[in-house]
């Protein structure tokens, strides 16, 4: 079995309102679901993504209210890499530039990239990739043609770098394609959310809060989970029950660099309970937290 690489990237948020604006109005994704935390159902978890949502495409977001920030390190993943169309590099530019946020350009991997960080200091990169297709998603004032298709990858800030890589070389299917500086690139076949970078040298320890990542979901489907886990547990990893998430189902385990990764389904997907043109609209629950909407609903932030 190999995975076909990212389903999605979760990361902590602080402030609602403020995530919503920087992931829909600056970067010009979809809000493809609005639901809760299901292990914390007083906290919004929001799904971003293209026009449907697919996997690959998707970052989620716990907006934890009153969190403290985090700090970027070992045992954690470290920036998120988005993918836009050839030639999109200098609309982006420009636009983040517009919207006062610091953009850096630097090269990585032979590759022209812009680095910045969200509103609430999560790491992103915007690169280009030929192979990622184009975002169906139509906004006032980013075409299609410029439009961010999916995650294209994610750094991986390892205790153990060289144990990292060999399982992702072993396990999921990635193989080495270059070194830079003190970063080792690793790819899966795949058209989006099929590229890893392992930092190699040290940092201090990670510490969790908003501006950063709380784990890493690679793709699989509900015939092999089963499997996934019981390979897991027989390579020595510690995976957690298959849990449903609603829109996929999941197991989670800590790969030996520290760093929590989750096996997604690609089924059901975020169809399952909204029509496409009403993705994200409504505040979605699971059947076994809809008896409980009221009170949740009392709890949320409101910012309307």
């Amino acid at each position: 079995m190999k995975t076909k690489g990212l389903h999605h990237v979760t990361a902590f948020a602080r402030d609602p309102k403020v995530n919503l604006s920087f992931y829909t109005e600056v970067l010009g994704l979809r809000l493809v679901k609005k639901t809760v935390n299901f292990d914390d159902p007083g906290t919004y978890h929001f799904y971003f993504g293209n026009e449907t949502g697919d996997p690959g495409t998707i970052l989620t977001f716990f907006p934890f209210q009153g969190s403290m920030k985090g700090t970027v390190g070992n045992g954690q993943a470290g920036r998120i890499d988005l993918a836009v169309p050839k030639g999109a590099l200098p609309f982006w530019k420009k636009r983040l530039a517009d919207f006062g946020i610091d953009v850096r350009e630097t090269v990585l991997f032979q590759e022209n990239v812009l680095l910045f960080q969200d509103a609430e200091e999560l790491q992103l990169s915007i690169t280009e990739d030929g192979e990622s297709g184009q975002n169906t998603r139509e906004t006032a004032d980013i075409p299609p043609h410029y439009a961010i298709t999916g995650t294209k990858g994610v750094t991986l800030n390892s205790y153990r770098p060289e144990a990292t890589i060999r399982f992702l070389e072993d396990q999921f299917g990635y193989r080495k394609i270059g070194e830079d500086g003190d970063y080792v690139r690793l790819e899966i076949a795949g058209t989006i959310g099929n590229r890893l970078d392992v930092k190699i040298n040290g940092q201090t320890r990670g510490i969790g809060g908003y501006g950063t990542i709380h784990h890493v979901a690679f793709r699989t489907t509900r015939e092999e989970q089963q499997e996934w886990k019981k390979l897991l547990q027989e390579s020595g990893f510690s995976a957690s029950e298959i849990l449903d998430r609603q829109y996929f189902t999941s197991i989670y385990f800590r790969e030996q660099g520290g760093i929590l990764f989750e096996m997604a389904t690609d089924e059901p997907g975020f169809l399952v309970d909204e029509d496409l043109a009403d993705l994200g609209t409504t505040l979605k629950l699971p059947d076994w937290l809809e008896q409980h909407r009221r009170q949740i609903e009392g709890v949320l932030p409101k910012w309307e």
